[in-house]
């Protein structure tokens, strides 16, 4: 069978499944709003029983997320959770965390050196590093139009 481009593509859209995309947005939508809502919940506890500033207490919740994120991966139930939810639970925190999570458990086979300390950032790497380089960037934005104040 000899089809060009144009036939493939065709082909491939009318075998192709289609996406129930208001339904994965709603689901992203209430459990990505289900985990800010656990967010807030936790900035009120943390507030309420300890006497800590606000600053401390944002501190406190995003290490808790990225703790629960991390051990959620760990355990085989955040990749459940994110295949009902897509970005729901990749935008926050919690993503940030799994992005990092999942490699290392993919790579611990190939022991602690070459797998794990190799290949822990493969997803994360870039957004750390790109966000380093923005937050640098805007540093001297704002040095420079301090200076020229």
């Amino acid at each position: 069978m000899d089809i060009n481009k144009e036939e493939y593509k065709k082909l491939v859209k009318r075998r192709a499944p289609k996406s129930p995309c208001l339904k994965n947005c709603c689901f992203a939508f209430l459990i990505g709003g289900g985990i800010c809502v656990l967010g807030q919940a936790m900035f009120d506890f943390y507030r309420h029983f300890t006497n800590y500033t606000d600053e401390s207490v944002y501190v406190c919740v995003t290490v808790t997320m990225i703790f629960l994120a991390a051990l959620l991966t760990g355990l085989g139930v955040f990749d459940s959770i994110a295949k009902v939810a897509g970005a729901g639970t990749l935008v926050p925190v919690t993503g940030f965390a799994n992005s990092v999570v999942s490699p290392a458990i993919d790579t611990k086979a190939e022991g602690l050196i070459l797998g794990v300390g190799a290949k822990i950032f493969t997803v994360a790497g870039p957004v750390i590093l790109y966000g380093i380089l923005s937050g640098a960037l805007y540093g001297v934005v704002l040095l420079v139009m301090n200076a020229l104040e």
